[in-house]
């Protein structure tokens, strides 16, 4: 699960139009055909809900947002304001995970900790690639530019982290330091484990992120040359507008939630929507969560990322998430239908 969270401005509550948003279906359906849907806890759905409620400009989710935060019974309020609308079903939905590593650092280079986190430089034009993976480890692009964050002790870790695109530093002592992202390289993402597949390296189903740091820690040259294969360059920030103990800051400029949070391509799923899933695989999941992230890799109407946390624990279950399943997501009434309607009229 490709990470890289995406800029502020992905938070209008409108579904974009772009050309594969203009080709896409929607379908309403009712509230007893989500699998599921009775066994949830609502009221758990609907405080993950008021957390981002307010963003959003648009009148129609404002109102809404003052009606949540009355605290009303959860499932009510979503039976009674929302809609079911399952967009661009046909294909079956790949759900992954993310989590928030928790990385020992340290805020001076060592011999222990050689590999820096480095802010955007200020050269980069958004809109406009700017040096590859392999161009800036390879040629040394920012070292002695004052661009360094922190520094880390391992690689590999050091890349899932650009993945995951958020972090937290274990400082010497004990302190936490926070990270979140900071920019990009505006190069595309491309998948280190579907290279390994290609190579034969691997099948499919052996794939994770387990496996991935393993191999190339065994293999540490070719690990590097396999890493660089991903062109995408994650930098970063400091984030102090949080306390460590909270859940990472999100595409909406607020902590994500463990379980609940969603993160969805916002040119089909409106940010701050909540989004049903229907997760099947070894662990099905069944549940309510609110559409708050952004990634990178996550592109098309029936792809989401699942936050699982922080640390290892939350790493370890992410990285084996790799499911199909459909999502569905609530919208208001008026525009369900108005959605519906307009799908029916091309």
């Amino acid at each position: 699960m490709t990470r890289a969270r995406l800029a502020s401005a992905l938070l209008a509550m409108t579904v974009a139009t772009s050309p594969a948003a203009a080709e896409t279906t929607f379908e309403i359906l009712k509230f007893d055909q989500l699998e599921g849907w009775s066994n949830d806890d609502h009221d758990a759905a609907l405080a993950t809900f008021v957390r981002t409620c307010d963003i959003p400009k648009d009148p129609e989710w404002r109102a809404l947002c003052r009606l949540a935060k009355d605290q009303p019974a959860g499932k009510s309020f979503f039976e009674l304001f929302f809609r079911p609308v399952l967009i661009g079903g046909a294909e079956p939905a790949l759900f992954t995970g993310y989590y928030e590593p928790e990385l020992p650092g340290s805020l001076h280079r060592t011999g222990r900790f050689r590999f820096p986190l480095f802010k955007q430089p200020p050269d980069i034009v958004s809109g406009q690639p700017w040096a590859t993976r392999a161009q800036i480890e390879a040629n040394g692009l920012l070292d002695g530019k004052g661009l360094e964050i922190v520094w880390l002790d391992d690689p590999v870790e050091r890349f899932f982290l650009q993945i995951q695109g958020s972090g937290r530093i274990r400082l010497p002592g004990g302190n936490l330091l926070r990270v979140g992202y900071g920019g990009h390289n505006g190069h595309t993402y491309r998948s280190i484990g579907r290279e390994m597949i290609r190579r034969g390296l691997y099948e499919a189903h052996q794939v994770s992120a387990q496996v991935i740091k393993n191999w190339v820690s065994r293999n540490p040259e070719e690990g590097k040359a396999l890493l660089q294969h991903n062109p995408s360059y994650v930098f970063f920030r400091k984030v102090t507008e949080v306390d460590a103990s909270q859940g990472p800051i999100g595409a909406m400029n607020r902590s994500v939630t463990t379980e609940r949070t969603l993160a969805v391509d916002p040119s089909f799923v409106p940010l701050g929507a909540p989004v049903w899933i229907e997760k099947d695989g070894k662990q099905p999941l069944r549940r309510l969560m609110v559409a708050q992230d952004t990634g990178s890799a996550i592109k098309g109407a029936q792809r989401a990322d699942i936050f699982y946390g922080s640390g290892k624990t939350a790493g370890r279950t992410a990285g084996a998430v790799r499911d199909p399943g459909r999502m569905i997501v609530l919208l208001p009434i008026q525009r369900a239908f108005a959605m519906a309607e307009d799908d029916q009229g091309q």
